[in-house]
This record gives structure tokens, sequence and C-alpha cells, in this order.
């Protein structure tokens, strides 16, 4: 038998027998839930009604119980301490008996506190019953209540991996009438929940904070169709920043879960829609936990800059919430690096990379090196390259929708200061320019000046059309002046393996201007961009600008 097998998608995909929840015309078994206080917590009475105050509960809890952990693991290394210093004390086995006690109180903290008794009562021995009702077995000093229900074991064994198990486990203790399971104070509403789901396959409220708790109950007792349920309910509601970063911070193994995935695929998207544009939300982005910096990160349409400027926000927002620097380097090294596309940076910050005391300089050494090399190879190899890389490596070769575009340069020195520049860019992006886009390159030296390549989708000269067109501008603006020489060239599909050269000028560059040509093809945009184009190769439009130095 496979318990789950029901879709529980809505409610409506299984059998309904709420009519028998706590019913003893219809059940087997007595179910005893002793309910024991929060180990070491504050017990908040108050209803909570907001998502945000359950999260910080649900985190200040786990907090706490970390630090009950630490205390208790300190405690019995500070005792050791004492029982090595002290010359009285022997130990043959190497522990003191009081402090292999406390080894095990330690490892007893760290699981789950979920028990499970099962007794047996002489039929018709209603004393037995009732006293067992009102008490236990299982430390009942302990216990703030004890509640008992009538349960039918096919239902909950159908429903649940975890009582399937008890169940059907082949030992004597299956076949008893009482089943005794010990759960904390903060879980009792959840379980209760659960219990009445596993009857009736729905939820009476839509209030995500009831939600959240009954999906935490549902993880622990293995019953998939609650948790699929749950998962779509969750969905369906008006998504938030402080909701998204919860589902996303939920523990580790209900964000594996199968029936988890399309909420927190959802949770990812719209963080990662509303945090596109990184310097609209700054201040905002640089609040987000890690987890939603790696939603952030990971998004192939974050409008910014340039990778550069991704690997420069990632570096605040580290130190930022990772002050001390080992902490900081582990933190790169585990969650960060791996999002910053360094195959797109560019060279002169590939360098300070290099230098930068953030990373193991090993690592960094790999990581640019590996970008280089990269970078060096021709566009056929780049493919190869990325898709040898595997699926968890090849979106770090993939450009984002950067406000400057990437760009590959070749420096000369002599006989003269002399660079090549390639700029690549798609149909879809370049389609986009039109009535009057523009898109810029990154910035590039030559001289000690800084240069861009801008193309637009323009009027030509004469106002009659709009065209392709493609400038040179310098960047640094005040009584700096610096004559070049520039020739643009292209690719076409009629020569596929050499640049045609389309124009050719020279200019001395004062002040920030801009040169260049605003009908570079000589055709009209409906004409560049048709279907029958012979600029663009593979869907990709490939320029080059060749700039010199005048003496």
């Amino acid at each position: 038998m496979d318990s789950d097998s029901s879709d529980g998608s809505s409610g409506s995909g299984g059998s309904d027998f709420g009519f028998a929840f706590n019913d003893s015309n219809f059940s087997d078994r007595v179910l005893s839930i002793e309910i024991i206080p929060d180990p070491k917590l504050k017990i908040e009475i108050e209803d909570v009604e907001d998502i945000v105050y359950w999260a910080r509960k649900r985190k200040r809890r786990r907090e706490e119980m970390k630090e009950n952990n630490d205390a208790k693991v300190d405690m019995v290394m500070q005792r050791e301490e004492q029982a090595v210093n002290c010359d009285v004390l022997e130990m043959e086995d190497g522990l003191a008996d009081d402090e292999r006690e406390e080894e095990e109180a330690v490892g007893m903290l760290e699981e789950l506190p979920s028990a499970i008794e099962m007794t047996t009562n002489p039929p018709g021995d209603d004393e037995a019953s009732e006293k067992h009702n009102s008490s236990t077995n299982m430390d009942s000093s302990k216990s703030l209540h004890v509640r008992t229900l009538h349960i039918s074991s096919p239902i909950l064994a159908a429903k649940s991996r975890f009582f399937y198990k008890v169940f059907s486990n082949g030992m004597k203790e299956s076949e008893q009438r009482h089943v005794t399971i010990q759960i904390h104070a903060s879980e009792e509403a959840g379980f209760m929940d659960l219990l009445k789901f596993m009857y009736s396959n729905t939820l009476t409220t839509t209030r995500p904070t009831v939600v959240l708790d009954l999906l935490m109950a549902a993880d622990k007792f293995e019953v998939k169709s609650c948790m699929r349920y749950c998962s779509r309910l969750l969905w369906s509601l008006r998504m938030t920043c402080e909701s998204a970063l919860l589902y996303l911070e939920l523990p580790f193994n209900i964000l594996m879960a199968d029936e988890i995935l399309p909420l927190t695929d959802a949770a990812k998207q719209f963080l990662a829609l509303r945090f596109r544009d990184i310097t609209k939300f700054q201040e905002e982005v640089l609040d987000l936990p890690l987890v939603g910096i790696e939603v952030v990160l990971s998004s192939d349409d974050l409008q910014i800059a340039s990778e550069d400027a991704v690997y420069d926000f990632a570096l605040k927002w580290a130190r930022i919430h990772y002050p001390k620097p080992e902490k900081r380097r582990e933190i790169w090294k585990s969650h960060l690096c791996h999002l910053i596309r360094f195959p797109c940076m560019t060279c002169r910050k590939l360098k300070k990379v290099l230098t930068c005391n953030e990373f193991d300089s090993e690592l960094a050494s790999k990581l640019v090196f590996e970008a280089l090399f990269y970078k060096a190879e021709a566009p056929y190899r780049q493919r190869s390259i990325a898709s040898e890389a595997g699926k968890n490596l090849n979106y770090r070769y993939v450009e984002r929708a950067y406000k400057y575009r990437p760009i590959k340069a070749v420096e000369f020195e002599k006989p003269g200061q002399q660079c090549v520049i390639y700029l690549d860019l798609k149909r879809d992006e370049v389609a986009c320019l039109f009535p009057g886009g523009r898109v810029y390159s990154e910035a590039f030296h030559l001289g000690g000046q800084g240069f861009f390549l801008s193309a637009n989708c323009n009027m030509d000269q004469q106002g009659a059309i709009q065209c392709f067109g493609l400038f040179l501008g310098m960047q640094e603006k005040g009584s700096v002046s610096c004559p070049v020489d520039y020739k643009f060239a292209v690719r076409t599909s009629q020569a596929e393996e050499e640049y045609v050269s389309k124009y050719k000028g020279n200019y001395t560059f004062t002040s920030g201007k801009a040169v260049g040509c605003r009908n570079l093809f000589g055709v009209s945009w409906s004409a560049f961009l048709g279907a029958d184009s012979i600029y663009f190769i593979n869907g990709i439009l490939h320029l080059r600008a060749e700039l010199t130095v005048r003496e």
C-alpha cells in the first residue's frame, strides 16, 4: 500500500470523510496527543495574524533553539575541560557518567521532539481508558495538557507515510488500540488542522499563518497531498516581498519537496521582477537576506549597467551583512561567487578581482583565468564552452540585460596607440530600438581616455527615412582633447569570415562629444531589419570599430 496516493490538490481530489472525524462509531483507535512546552522559549499567547510576525516568531524560535543548543554544548565542553584538569578524577572510559548524560542530552535536543508510544487496554476496561486519557507514561510532568481523539487508522495511513509506518510496522504494537504522540505547543494548532485535513481534504481558512503552520505539520508527518494543497493555496494569495522571502526561508527539507516547487518558483519570479532594476531599489536590495540577494543576482533580466556593477553591488551587500572578513569570504565562496558572471566582466575589473581580499587567492585566480580564457576564444568555441559547463554553470556565460553592452577589445601600443572593438547585438534588442531608442557599449580606453560606442535608430541626414546609426563618443569632459581616426565595419552573411568596411572618419574629441554615421548601411530601418537582411548572422549583428590616436 502506498499512502497519500490521492491528488488532494483542491480539497475535492479525495473522498470527504469529515463526518468521521473524532467519531468513535467510525474509528478503530484512540490517539492521545501530549502537548509539551517549546524548549526554554517564551510562549506567545496573542493570536498572530500577520505573516511578517509569523516569520519573525518562527525565526526567533529557531534562533533561540540554536542558542540553547550552543549553550548546552558549551556547558559540556566546560565540564570536560574541568575533568581533564582535575588530578583527582580518574576515568577509564574517557568520560564520567554525568558527562556522558550531558552528551546524550545535547544529541536529543538536535532531534525533532516527536515520540510515539503504543499501549494496550483490556477490552471493556473503561477505568483504564479514562486513566490513559488523563495521563501518559511519557514524561507527563512536563506536559501542558493531553488531547484525546478517536481516529481511523486506514484514513490516516492512506494520507500519511508517518502513520502508515506506525500502523504497518509488522510488530505487536501496530495492532494495539492506543497511540500516544508528543508534540510541542507551537505545533498543536497545525497538527490539529492536519488531522482534519486528512479526513476532509480541505482547510476552512485561507489565513497565510494558518496555512504555513499546516504546511510545517504536513511535512513533519509526511502528508504530501496536504503539502500540495498548502503550496497551491499560498501561491494563489497576493505575493509580497515579505511572503516571498518567507517561502524561500522555509526549512531545507520543505524547500526540496516537489510539492513546494511551484510556490518557491513563484516567489523567486516575484523577487526577480520586483528588483529587476537594482539602481532603482538599491536600499531595499541591500537590505535583503541571503536567499533574496541570491534570487536577484541569478536573474538574466537584471537591468544594470554592466557585470562590473553587479560585482561591485555584491561586494557592498556582503560587507553590510557579513562585517567579519572570515565569514564574508566563506559566503563569497559558498553562495555569491557563482552568481557573478565573470566572463562578462571587463578585463580592468577582473584585474581588481585578483587583488580583492574578499576572495581566497586560489579561488580568485581560478575565476579570473577562466573568464579571460573564455574571452579569448572565438564565438563558436565560446558556445561550446558554455554548453560543456553543465546546467548549473551554463548561465555564468549568459549576458544579462545590461544597460551597457559587453564588448571585446584588442589594444596595441606599437607602432602607435590603437584598439579594435567588437560589439555584438542581438536582433531582438536591435528591434527594440525602433523608433528612437539607443544602446551603449561598455567603456574602453585609448590614449589614456575613456570611449564608448552607441547604436541607435534615427532619421537619416535628409530626414527622409529611419535607419541604423553607429557613433563613437568620449567619456571625459573638460579641456582634454584626443585626435582619433576611426573606422566602422560589419560582418555580412555574404562574407561571414570578414568584416566589410562601412564608414571612416577622424575627429578631435573634447568635452564628451560623439561622432559617427547616421545611416551606417545606407538602407531604411525595415530593409536593415528584414528577414532577408544580410547583416544578421544567426540573429546576431557583428560590429567592429578601429580606433587610432593621431600623433
